[in-house]
């Protein structure tokens, strides 16, 4: 069954009919580079292909994309490249789709303003459509892409599997069976016997491929009689998983995700039930209480985290990368709340954003204001910041605020700050940090940046008084200039001394962006994360080099059992022959104190279904500031080993009992249908020893009828001088 049987007959869309068809169109790189290609959105309704007219071996004749892996579509000439074409080309027949992550957008040109707006829609209903798949869909899609790697995989085209095919087939999906139980398993699906799998007996045996006996297991575990859960049973399942055991949330669940009638209607769930309940989202490790806005979002701003970006326009490094408007649309549609603009005189006196004194590309002050003004509140209607630097006036200071001496300025020329760019915003006012006395006296509108150096010095000496001052005062902290390459400090040292604007190269991904996203994918990914009561309070006695007790310290114990894993990818430099040798790190970061990870054997040659079994605890001292991580490797003997995926987020929004962690890309991306099965029990110090049911970390939050979560924190705009 594709994908396009299987959701909501999408298949009768006209603008998804269009796309099946095909077209041709042209794509764009720049005014002088011009190539016509043809686009067809294949039958599992996800991937599109993107086929050269060239017919040279030596070309790249076709690429393809997911839809799954689109940020946006952006139609009419909304690119920087398209914006050179307005005037030779017609708008309406152009649109551009921006991918997330670091691949470069996709300009094309159609060939009629209707076709152009055929793919645009047809994209963003695919999309929506993915993103609300039920289980037993999801699972018929995964068939699906086991089917599509049968088509490879059949080498004489006959429609059928001979056992050699089907050995070529499990290599091609990252599973090395032994000859026996593969064998096995497919005299067991030929019924026919005659040494061959026709459509019938394959689908068997991708049924059986999928098959979860750690699954079977915990349902077994908890069947009174083996075969099925009653209402009683699944309400004894769900008290150990810590979460509502009321006979109406048992009911509800088995409404939802049980397939056999019979069982429904009498109130039973069935394995195949258990099964699609335990790969749904409410049953991910995330809770889902906190994917919505369920903090007091009116307190000052002082007393939130936020999502906060350095060098917002620069798409790879800061010496010759290139500035553009696309990385301000991914950071915003990825919760970021706090953008940065690095604003110099350019041509006929229009204002240009790129770094200066460098030979990174130039970007159009007005085109960055336009996109933030488009993107900024598509995600959430909470507050954002503009982080607005005049360049030519900052020379007049240290990128730490120090002021310059006398000297120095005049051999800069530094001219004043524009008043035109001071009228545009709100703002704090940024003022040069000397004491942490001269700063104590000062209004709560104040605002110092800090280099990571600087920063870390104040937590390591001053600790104390630096998470004091960060109770009323905003700090913002930037990666030190030595980062040529822009890659990022460790925000966690920032969270834990209570600085607000910690700001990362979101175009670089890696373990520090992972942590961002973790801290932030709590509070409906709003990018406002209110901080623990003992970064707020302005007497406080809380050291985050020294932990040891007294403020924020209850420490409780985390136990995690990695259990086994599903449809891990291949790096994709591997060969095709090649099988991953999977590895799981389970990492704590937090407080210096709470730092730790631990890491699992690796399983040779399954990257399908590999099995641990393997459980490591922790301490956790500071259970609110602390975050967990998942990361997953393809071991090697010989090199280094290669990232396979990973999933972050906040201890107090983990939950416990049996469940799967959805792995995501090294840019943040889903790895859908990759993840891990997992059982995570939390208890106290003192009751480490008792055997009583596992509970949730996860206090329920407050609810507060007098208060919209619509509302966000007082308004305001950050600006350098």
């Amino acid at each position: 069954m594709t994908l396009l049987q299987s959701v909501s007959r999408v298949e009768d869309d006209e603008d998804v009919k269009k796309m099946l068809q095909g077209s041709s169109m042209v794509k764009v790189r720049s005014p002088r580079w011009q190539k016509r290609r043809v686009l067809k959105l294949l039958e599992d309704g996800v991937t599109v292909w993107c086929q050269s007219h060239k017919t040279s071996s030596r070309a790249k004749e076709q690429q393809s994309f997911s839809v799954t892996e689109v940020e946006c579509v952006r139609e009419g000439c909304q690119s920087e490249t398209l914006r050179q074409m307005l005037g030779s080309v017609p708008e309406g027949r152009c649109f551009t789709v921006v991918f997330k992550g670091p691949r470069k957008s996709l300009d094309l040109l159609c060939q009629s303003q209707e076709e152009a707006q055929h793919w645009a829609r047809g994209i963003r209903t695919l999309q929506g459509r993915v993103d609300n798949m039920t289980q037993k869909e999801k699972l018929d899609h995964v068939a699906t892409w086991i089917h599509a790697y049968l088509s490879r995989a059949d080498e004489n085209h006959d429609d059928k599997m001979s056992y050699e095919e089907v050995r070529t087939l499990l290599q091609m999906i990252n599973v090395d069976l032994s000859d026996q139980y593969a064998r096995s398993l497919f005299q067991k699906c030929d019924r026919s016997a005659d040494g061959r799998l026709d459509d019938g007996e394959i689908e068997v045996f991708c049924r059986e491929l999928l098959r979860r006996p750690e699954l079977d297991a915990v349902f077994i575990r908890y069947s009174a009689n083996g075969c099925v859960l009653s209402t009683v049973d699944l309400k004894e399942f769900l008290k150990d998983q810590g979460e509502d055991a009321s006979l109406i949330h048992a009911q509800s669940l088995i409404l939802t995700y049980e397939l056999n009638e019979w069982a429904q209607k009498h109130q039973f769930m069935t394995a195949n039930g258990f099964t699609m309940y335990m790969l749904s989202k409410e049953n991910c490790a995330f809770n889902p209480e906190h994917a919505r806005v369920y903090q007091d979002m009116h307190q000052p701003l002082a007393h939130y985290f936020i999502s906060s970006s350095h060098n917002t326009y620069l798409t790879k490094d800061q010496l010759t990368g290139e500035s553009s408007t696309e990385p301000y649309i991914r950071a915003l549609n990825h919760g970021c709340r706090c953008v940065e603009l690095d604003c110099w005189d350019g041509d006929r006196g229009q204002p240009v954003i790129y770094h200066g004194h460098t030979l990174t590309s130039k970007v159009p002050f007005v085109e960055v204001i336009e996109t933030i003004n488009e993107y900024a509140f598509k995600v959430s209607p909470t507050t954002r910041i503009v982080s607005l630097i005049d360049e030519e006036a900052s020379e007049a200071s240290g990128v730490d605020g120090r002021p310059r001496r006398k000297d120095e300025d005049r051999k800069t020329g530094v001219s004043k700050l524009s008043p035109e760019l001071s009228e545009l915003v709100l703002y704090n006012r940024s003022v040069p940090f000397r004491s942490f006395e001269q700063a104590a006296k000062g209004p709560a509108t104040d605002m110092s940046s800090f280099s990571e150096s600087g920063a870390l010095r104040h937590i390591k000496d001053s600790g104390i008084h630096f998470v004091r001052l960060n109770s009323h005062r905003l700090s913002r902290i930037y990666p030190s200039g030595q980062r040529l390459q822009s890659s990022n400090y460790n925000p966690k040292e920032m969270w834990n001394g209570g600085c607000q604007i910690v700001a990362l190269n979101f175009q670089t991904p890696g373990e520090q962006m992972d942590l961002n996203h973790g801290r932030f994918l709590q509070n409906g990914q709003c990018g406002f994360v209110l901080k623990p009561p003992f970064l707020r309070q302005p007497d406080i006695s809380f050291n985050p080099e020294n932990v040891g007790g007294g403020s924020g310290h209850r420490p409780v114990l985390l136990a995690v059992r990695v259990i086994s894993a599903q449809q891990l990818p291949k790096p994709e430099w591997d060969k095709p022959t090649s099988i991953v040798d999977p590895q799981v790190w389970v990492e704590l970061q937090g407080v210096p104190i709470d730092n730790s990870k631990k890491k699992t054997n690796h399983v040779d040659n399954n990257g399908f279904n590999p099995r641990w079994d393997c459980t490591f605890n922790f301490t956790v001292h500071v259970p609110d500031l602390a975050l967990v991580r998942f990361m997953v490797e393809d071991h090697d003997y010989t090199s280094s080993n290669d990232f396979l995926g990973q999933y972050t987020l906040p201890f107090t929004s983990l939950r416990t009992g049996y469940r799967h962690v959805p792995l995501l890309k090294l840019d943040g991306s889903s790895l859908s249908p990759s993840s891990l099965f997992v059982h995570i029990k939390v208890s106290s110090c003192q009751s480490s020893t008792s055997k009583s049911p596992v509970r949730s970390p996860v206090r329920s939050p407050a609810r507060s009828p007098a208060r919209s979560p619509a509302k966000s924190p007082a308004k305001s705009s950050a600006k350098k001088a």
